[in-house]
């Protein structure tokens, strides 16, 4: 499939997979974004990460700071999703299989759904989405990064 661009030149659809998991992601950013919203228009809390800045919470994980948390699963998120966009997006340019990216991407959003949802928002903030989501996050990008750089390793004379 290809669409055209000036003069009616065809340009191949490069990055399907990557394009693919952009709606899905972006929906789950949105919903973390308006968790945070909605602690701060409920507690009138326009600025800063806690609530009663005067007393540090949060690090009480029997009963967080309720904006402090939803911070954090917002940061959380944004501090790992664009790296492996980024890392998809080059396996894909260089030829990476689309049906293991497909999979490593489907994986990746729900390890980082279940970060939050089964770690960060389950009592005392302890599930085992936690684990889950850190541990299986960071193996995902490194193995995204060894592939990428498997894909490549002709450029260097392997």
């Amino acid at each position: 499939m290809s669409s055209t661009i000036g003069l009616g030149v065809p340009v191949p659809k490069m990055l399907p997979v990557t394009g693919t998991w952009t709606l899905p992601f972006t929906a789950y950013l949105l919903l973390l974004s308006n968790r945070v919203v909605y602690q701060r228009i409920k507690n009138k809390q326009w600025i800063g990460s806690q609530l009663n800045a005067d007393k540090d919470n949060s690090g009480n994980h029997e009963n967080p700071d309720p904006l402090f948390l939803e911070s954090r699963c917002h940061m959380n998120f944004l501090e790992n999703v664009p790296y492996a966009f980024v890392l998809t997006a080059i396996a894909e340019l260089n030829g990476g299989n689309r049906t293991l990216l497909n999979y490593a991407m489907g994986i990746l959003l729900a390890i980082r759904i279940g970060h939050v949802e089964l770690g960060m928002r389950s009592k005392d903030t302890l599930g085992p989405g936690r684990p889950l989501g850190q541990f299986g996050t960071q193996a995902l990008l490194a193995g995204l990064a060894a592939y990428g750089s498997y894909l490549i390793k002709g450029y260097w004379g392997y």
